[in-house]
């Protein structure tokens, strides 16, 4: 008996869908999860996981933060460098702030990233010691930038400057620009018209505070920081544990890794695997 051809269509769609399924719904993933039981392959697919005293610390491939309930730094631990997943380093919100190069000018309850780089560098200065100032920043820790006004619009003699990140009562990070007082931000006014300024200002052109220490990386989930960062870092975590600060240089150069293939990328330091090796040394040494 020949079926009508309607009804032959819909047991043919039928039969494609069973077929699919078994083969994409079963027997695929069936097999990735052979495959990533391969001896090799185990520990990445199950998140490359660090466990010590049978428990599960954290992971290689995926950093964390090392602060006390309030967020602020725990001295005897290296930082990690901040991070955009979520409340920080969330594996299920991976993602940058989708900020950028032109964010220099604060919103309500929304800083720039002009101002986030500018208020890490001072707090990463004051934690370490070291000069945390950075071009177009305020002493503060905010964008250092004006909204100049013009007599012709763009052009032509300065007629109003108005330190756009400092709002009033603050005391603006300039006292005057070309011959002009400079005012503080007053909420909710529209400073659109005049021509957004940043200002160097005298910090060094090469901050004492690297670069990522105070970005985040794209995923939001770099378990890695720059050598240079782990040095900043060395005499506090030294001085804090009561260690020689030999020891610390030593274990970062321990835990340095070179370059992707030899010439991708800088090398850099897995965070959580070098105070791993801090704990253990010194449990070790009493």
């Amino acid at each position: 008996m020949r079926l009508p051809a309607w009804l032959a269509h819909h047991f043919a769609a039928l039969r494609a869908v069973v077929v699919l399924t078994v083969v994409l719904g079963l027997a695929y993933p069936l097999f990735m999860v052979a495959v990533a039981r391969i001896p090799g392959l185990a520990g990445n697919a199950d998140g490359s996981l660090i466990r010590r005293d049978g428990r599960t610390v954290g992971s290689s491939r995926i950093g964390q933060s090392f602060t006390d309930t309030l967020g602020n730094p725990l001295r005897q631990y290296f930082q990690s460098r901040p991070s955009a997943a979520g409340g920080g380093y969330d594996p299920t919100a991976t993602g940058a702030s989708n900020l950028g190069p032109e964010s220099v000018v604060d919103s309500p309850g929304r800083a720039s990233l002009l101002t986030l780089v500018c208020s890490r560098s001072k707090a990463i200065g004051e934690l370490e010691g070291v000069d945390g100032r950075r071009p177009y920043c305020t002493s503060d820790g905010v964008g250092a930038v004006l909204a100049v006004f013009h007599r012709d619009g763009s052009t032509g003699p300065v007629t109003r400057a108005v330190s756009l990140n400092e709002a009033c009562p603050a005391t603006p990070f300039v006292t005057s620009w070309q011959g002009v007082t400079v005012e503080c931000a007053k909420p909710g006014e529209d400073y659109s018209k005049g021509v957004t300024t940043p200002v160097h200002g005298d910090a060094p052109d090469k901050p004492a505070v690297p670069a990522d220490a105070v970005t985040a990386s794209g995923s939001g989930l770099d378990p890695h920081i720059s050598v240079a960062y782990a040095r900043l870092q060395a005499p506090r975590v030294a001085a804090t544990r009561r260690v020689p600060l030999s020891e610390v240089r030593r274990l970062v150069d321990e835990h340095t890794t070179g370059r992707a293939l030899g010439f991708m990328g800088e090398p850099a330091v897995n965070v959580l695997e070098l105070n791993l090796a801090l704990d253990a040394a010194q449990q070790a040494g009493g």
